[in-house]
């Protein structure tokens, strides 16, 4: 997730909260919402009434909190068109991508309320006459902090392991989609228990109360890496457990050897896809001399290609745009060239076109910070020993992909790049149910899959032994 000036969903600063977040449609400049933010005492009554409904929830049986989910996701598929049509007017997604989303988020809820039930603790080797055992609890009230760029389907992923695990859950949506949050909050508080489940609006003023609140026990966000660490050392004061995604700067790297316009096809997919607002989206890109001109040319015809069929959305806003110009800028400044691209559209909106960038070095912002925009910033490497070398590099540790039809180059990288997802010849994809663990500044724990259930619980070992005296048969007790 972008690492942006005004922190995402985090710990505050000292600006002045506003009382109501207004936001602009990214394609016309007009007003899309205007939403109240929670006030302190809000914040306040969410966390104690949470705190309230959690001695009862937690003890529900864990096949009836499924079946809640399950109602949830039902409640979900009938909103999705309206949710859709809000999502692109807050953040510009296209309403069939929106949509996308938001059955992602109705089969992930899905998921959960299927593996809540089966989540399980293990039995232990000890004595003849004891039983040893683990038995998973849930931690109490957990505070779940959501982006824009995929509201719903992050949002279900992290309220369902939550509520299925038998935490109760306030859910503090992006403040750039603040309408969508609500109306989702509005989907689902209907279908559980008073106090297990609430919304609050607001930006990092109200996500500071939440993390910096001791009756908070855990805390889960996805958002910029700054607002990350915020929250990591928030949590090592109060004592909760710190679950988050942050940013990423993934690299692509292009060995010799492969296809250069299917390796444009996969780079341009990487790079464009959602204007390059997908936290594993290709942030650098290290391609072989051997292919590079080709190479190149493709991605050049990608990125036209695009800019021309309209089919690249606006970004999430004119905030975001800036900052994308900022580092081309930088980067123009300092020697890099904009073979496509690199210049923000005339006309209104939060429009920036698919940009390609050659010339780049290791010491330009755009190579080194996330950028979250359609750019695709390439340097040329000499061996892939080198272009390995540099994609290892960096504070972040969120993804990396490998395009090479080498399969001693695979397995190097594989061992080689410090991150938590390798994807080797496919930018985006992989088998249902997978999780990684970010390295770096990109984050820690969990963030979904099964493994995510294990985030929202603390283990209780158990051991049971017979009393003083053993059997009632070797001690010659009632028959």
């Amino acid at each position: 997730m972008q690492a942006d000036t005004q922190q995402e969903n985090g710990a505050g600063t000292e600006a002045a909260a506003p009382s109501v977040l207004t936001v602009l449609n990214p394609r016309t400049g007009e007003v899309a919402s205007e939403v109240p933010a929670a006030s302190e005492e809000e914040v306040s009554r969410a966390i104690r009434a949470a705190a309230a409904a959690w001695p009862d929830w937690k003890t529900t049986p864990s096949a009836d909190r499924g079946a809640l989910l399950h109602a949830a996701a039902d409640a979900l598929a009938e909103a999705a068109n309206q949710l859709a049509e809000t999502n692109a007017q807050e953040t510009g997604r296209p309403v069939p991508e929106a949509r996308a989303g938001i059955e992602a988020g109705i089969g992930t809820l899905r998921q959960y309320a299927e593996l809540g039930p089966l989540h399980r603790g293990y039995s232990l080797r000890g004595g003849s006459l004891a039983s040893d055992y683990t038995i998973p609890e849930p931690r109490g009230v957990a505070a779940v902090l959501t982006p824009w760029n995929d509201p719903v389907a992050v949002a279900c992923g992290l309220i369902g392991a939550a509520l299925v695990t038998g935490n109760t859950v306030i859910h503090k949506p992006s403040e750039r989609c603040p309408r969508l949050g609500r109306e989702l909050g509005e989907v689902l508080e209907q279908v559980f228990p008073g106090g297990v489940f609430s919304t609050l609006s607001g930006g990092p003023d109200v996500g500071m109360l939440l993390t910096q609140d001791f009756a908070v026990s855990v805390i889960a966000h996805v958002g910029s890496s700054d607002a990350g660490a915020r929250i990591a050392r928030a949590g090592m004061l109060t004592g909760a457990h710190v679950i988050r995604e942050n940013g990423g700067n993934d690299p692509l790297l292009v060995d010799a050897g492969v296809d250069p316009q299917w390796a444009a096809e996969q780079a341009a997919i990487g790079a464009f896809s959602n204007v390059g607002q997908i936290c594993t989206a290709v942030e650098r890109i290290y391609v072989h001399r051997d292919i590079a001109g080709p190479f190149v040319e493709a991605l050049a015809e990608e990125a036209r290609r695009r800019n021309a069929d309209g089919s690249l959305a606006p970004l999430v806003d004119t905030r975001m745009r800036d900052a994308v110009e900022g580092q081309v800028s930088e980067a123009l400044a300092r020697g890099a060239e904009a073979v496509v691209g690199g210049q923000v559209p005339d006309g209104p909106g939060a429009f920036y076109p698919a940009t390609v960038l050659t010339g780049c070095t290791d010491t330009m912002e755009i190579m080194l910070q996330e950028t979250f925009g359609p750019v695709a910033p390439v340097r040329v490497v000499e061996s892939f020993a080198e272009g390995l070398s540099l994609a290892a590099s960096g504070d972040y540790g969120l993804a990396a992909t490998v395009l090479t039809a080498n399969l001693e180059h695979a397995q190097q990288a594989i061992a080689g790049l410090p991150v938590g997802t390798v994807k080797v010849n496919a930018v985006f994809g992989g088998a249902p149910g997978g999780s990684a663990q970010p390295r770096g500044i990109s984050g820690q724990g969990f963030g979904y899959g099964p493994e995510l259930l294990d985030e929202f619980t603390r283990v209780k070992v158990v051991h049971l032994a017979a009393p003083p005296g053993g059997h009632p048969e070797e001690t010659g007790g009632a028959q």
